[in-house]
């Protein structure tokens, strides 16, 4: 009974923090396409604490400000390596899904990619127990990763 009771607490009174990061490499087009579902609450008071101002990414009262915060943030955060290259991520928008923000990027073309090296460390300033999960598909094949506050590389290869 006291397994139930626990489980329940830690349910109810502990959230738990986690971003998820997709990476897919787009054949047709050349270009890798990243979209980041984070927390939305969370994510604001990250950016709130860096830009020392108080914003509503639900419904902002200056749409290109919130944008530039977003993608600064991100960028700083989501570093992604293809073929040991520096992919530059072009901020193409966010939209809200329940009580997440979905951010997408998009590259210029990066040719075919045999290995990716991911520096994910979005929020790991906020929580401790920060977890940001990373999906990367590359000419059809899925690989997953799981970085736990501190560890924020992962390296893929196909």
């Amino acid at each position: 009974m006291w397994q139930l009771l626990l489980l329940f607490w830690l349910n109810v009174f502990h959230p738990f923090y986690v971003s998820v990061t997709e990476i897919v490499y787009n054949k047709n087009s050349g270009t890798v396409q990243v979209s980041v579902r984070i927390f939305f609450d969370d994510f604001e008071k990250a950016l709130e604490k860096r830009s020392k101002t108080q914003l509503n990414i639900l419904k902002p009262t200056d749409r290109k400000q919130v944008n530039a915060m977003i993608a600064a943030y991100i960028k700083d955060h989501l570093k992604i390596n293809a073929n040991d290259k520096s992919l530059d991520l072009k901020f193409q928008g966010y939209e809200i899904e329940e009580d997440a923000a979905w951010c997408y990027f998009e590259t210029s073309q990066v040719g075919s990619i045999k290995q990716l090296h991911i520096k994910n460390d979005i929020l790991f300033e906020q929580q401790s127990s920060q977890s940001n999960m990373i999906h990367v598909v590359v000419d059809g094949k899925r690989k997953s990763t799981k970085l736990d506050n501190p560890k924020s590389e992962a390296d893929f290869t196909y």
